[in-house]
């Protein structure tokens, strides 16, 4: 996970819990189809790819099950293409970034984004930011549904 060392510094004051090397596997669903957990495996260092960095490689029997009852899928630093492709309605910019109010919603309604696919400096700490803005608006949103 690169990160700048402050990024990690902020996101552990704004009480983000880390795990390294872990990667998941896959979301486990309870009876009603939400997510309940995620399946993962524990990793050690191999050697060092093209970049340098060191590659993550699973260990065999280290699977365990981390319960969650919200799993957020963040990875990458631009929009999704089959996103962009199969969602007409929703508004980009000039470098195919989706357009959002102050509030992170989009030209959908009910859909909200952040982090790098809204763009700006696409560090944790503004993508934590941004989350917090949206679920603000998010919760405003659904007690207007009520």
């Amino acid at each position: 996970m690169p990160a700048r060392r402050l990024e990690y510094e902020h996101a552990k004051e704004e009480g983000v819990n880390f795990l390294f090397l872990i990667q998941p596997q896959e979301f486990i669903p309870d009876n009603s189809g939400c997510v309940k957990a995620i399946k993962c495996l524990k990793c050690k260092l191999g050697e060092k790819d093209s970049t340098g960095r060191n590659r993550p490689i699973p260990i065999e029997g280290s699977s365990f099950e981390l319960e969650c009852d919200l799993a957020i899928v963040a990875i990458g630093t631009k929009s999704n293409r089959i996103l962009i492709q199969n969602v007409p309605n929703l508004k980009l910019n000039e470098e195919k970034e989706i357009e959002v109010d102050n509030d992170m919603r989009t030209s959908i309604e009910g859909i909200f984004a952040g982090g790098d696919i809204v763009g700006g400096e696409g560090t944790v700490i503004e993508a934590m930011g941004m989350a917090k803005k949206a679920s603000r608006a998010i919760i405003r949103y659904i007690l207007n549904k009520i």
